[in-house]
């Protein structure tokens, strides 16, 4: 169990107070300034100058070349997180930009220089088996490393902070304030339904207004991702499969979205066919998909960031111990930013900071049922990396993407159990049921977003020629809804997907792992104590096995394919029938 850290992060912006007792330095000055590419080189050029005559030499390298790819990734993500809680903070916008092109670029070299110091050296045959995936990971990036494709990534990187840039400016006027879009789609649970078409309005239209900036910067990303294959010799897709390190192909995908289509979009189209019904309508429009279909008022779970944050702790509390323990670290160090402001990028997320080896949790909280889920899902990605935070080595820290999110989606459902903390018993059903609702929602998405993306990194296309793939894959995988009059928001829709823009073939992790949690959970309904067991088991791995031995160590199946899909779907939608009411 990891003991309260407040001596040695009171405040995760406190950077004199690093680095910590339990993770000290022994390489990296305390005085250094990360910031500055001229202090960090020298460190640098040390590791790639020193000889390794032995053994124990080769392992202190590796040790301190760890130490400071932490330190330096910390600096990073400070700055990272910094310039998403306050987009419209031009100093915190400069200090990350600065570091973007002044260090990222100066890194990657060196980088290669240390991959190639290592991969050749005699010793790294005899290395502990636990470094294997690490090693695959430093021999992969040997082979894409290109000097010329540098400076392409750090315009990528400019071209994200853009991206997030204009999707936090985004606010309107509503009522005499200006609110955010976050805060807006609060109004879609209404029962009002002219309300709700008039907030779906005033979401899209402004939206639309940047449909020309977003397009124009989504095209120059894929130029240069493009560039970025081209000069390995490679098309992008395989460049992102191997970069990701992935061990599933692209065939297996395209496996996923036959098997989502046959699986669960029977079920899916069968809840919005109630939905209908209950509603009373001749179909569905885009506003009608998030209100209470009896009518009923929105969940309202919370008031503020604060008591989300109580009641969420309260139900780790009651899940594990050891979990509970992990949700205070956070809570004592000021290791969230949870609720929803006017310059503040949207969405959510957990980054690591590396050095004091610390979570630290973003989301947009605005009082509505999913964020307590939203809460429960990035507190799952900081347990992860709680669990894993003792590996030595950085990479085996983090696992790979598809299994993480099985770290957050399953703790999505293993802490419904404990709903009550928020919710009488007919609203604790409500939300059961909406949760289970989203499962036969996402994996329509994630094979939509996956779909799209190998489409686009494989067919030279038009803006228009890509609306028109969008609305093709919309109608195969999205809900039944009547979009008469609104062609084009519709096909625009796939602009508020960040994924797209910053993380290309970064989403059908999310598919993945939607099938291992649904196991954790199903697991969890028979026997909680021994599910509970093997998701922390699985968790504290880190990175050290590859992903179908992560699965197998948490005691599940790696597998996308239909026959493994369609019992978990019939599972979930049992327990969708019943909370009818």
């Amino acid at each position: 169990m990891i003991a309260p850290l407040s001596p040695i992060l009171p405040s995760w912006k406190q950077k004199a107070l690093r680095p910590s007792s339990k993770y000290p330095r022994h390489y990296v000055p305390e005085s250094i300034d990360l910031g500055n590419w001229e202090a960090q080189e020298p460190l640098w050029l040390e590791l790639q100058n020193r000889p390794l005559p032995h053994a124990a030499a080769l392992k202190q390298w590796i040790q301190d070349w760890n130490e400071l790819s932490d330190a330096v990734q910390e600096e990073s993500s400070r700055r990272y997180i910094d310039m998403t809680c306050f987009t419209q903070d031009p100093e915190k916008e400069a200090a990350y930009l600065k570091f973007v092109e002044e260090v990222d670029p100066k890194l990657a070299p060196v980088g290669d220089a240390l991959n190639r110091k290592l991969a050749a050296h005699p010793g790294t045959a005899a290395l502990p088996k636990e470094q294997a995936a690490w090693l695959r990971s430093v021999k992969t990036g040997i082979e894409l490393f290109r000097e010329e494709n540098i400076p392409i990534y750090t315009e990528l990187a400019k071209l994200s902070q853009g991206y997030q840039k204009i999707m936090g400016d985004m606010t309107v006027e509503w009522e005499g304030e200006t609110r955010t879009l976050s805060r807006m789609s609060t109004l879609l649970q209404e029962p009002d339904r002219n309300l709700r078409e008039k907030a779906w309005r005033k979401i899209a239209e402004r939206r639309l207004q940047e449909r020309e900036r977003l397009d124009a910067l989504f095209d120059e990303m894929l130029e240069l991702r493009g560039k970025i294959a081209s000069n390995l010799g490679l098309n992008y897709v395989d460049y992102a499969f191997k970069s990701n390190l992935r061990d599933y192909t692209p065939a297996d995908c395209i496996r996923f979205h036959g098997a989502v289509e046959k699986a669960v979009m029977p079920a899916y189209r069968e809840a919005l066919e109630e939905r209908r019904k209950a509603l009373g309508l001749a179909s569905l429009r885009p506003w009608d998909l998030n209100c209470d279909p009896q009518g009923r008022t929105p969940l309202k779970p919370f008031r503020e960031a604060g008591e989300l944050m109580e009641k969420v702790g309260r139900i780790f509390e009651r899940l594990d111990p050891e979990l509970a323990s992990m949700f205070g670290v956070l809570r004592e160090n000021g290791l969230m930013d949870l609720e929803n402001r006017v310059g503040k990028a949207p969405g959510g997320y957990q980054s690591s900071l590396t050095e004091v080896r610390l979570p630290f949790i973003f989301m947009n909280a605005v009082g509505v049922n999913e964020d307590v889920f939203t809460l429960l899902h990035e507190s799952g990605h900081s347990f992860h990396y709680l669990l894993a935070r003792d590996q030595a080595i950085s990479f085996n820290r983090h696992a790979p993407m598809e299994f993480s999110e099985v770290a957050s989606m399953a703790m999505e459902r293993l802490g419904a159990r404990f709903l009550e903390e928020f919710y009488g018993p007919e609203e604790m059903k409500r939300a059961i049921r909406v949760e289970d609702e989203e499962v036969f929602r996402l994996l329509p998405w994630v094979a939509t977003i996956d779909a799209f993306q190998h489409w686009i990194y494989t067919t030279a296309h038009t803006p228009e020629q890509r609306r028109e793939k969008w609305l093709e894959l919309d109608a195969r995988f999205g809900p039944s809804v009547d979009w008469s009059g609104l062609e084009e928001f519709r096909g625009h829709a796939w602009h508020r997907q960040l994924h797209l823009f910053e993380y290309p073939f970064y989403y059908i992790e999310y598919g993945i792992a939607q099938l291992g949690a649904l196991q954790v959970w199903s697991h969890s309904l028979k026997n909680p104590v021994e599910a509970l067991r093997l998701y922390k088991q699985g968790l504290s791995q880190g990175g050290t096995k590859g992903l179908s031995d992560l699965f197998e160590a948490t005691g599940l199946r790696f597998d996308m394919g239909e026959e493994a899909i369609r019992p978990l779907i019939e599972e979930v939608h049992r327990e969708w029938r019943s909370t009818v009411g």
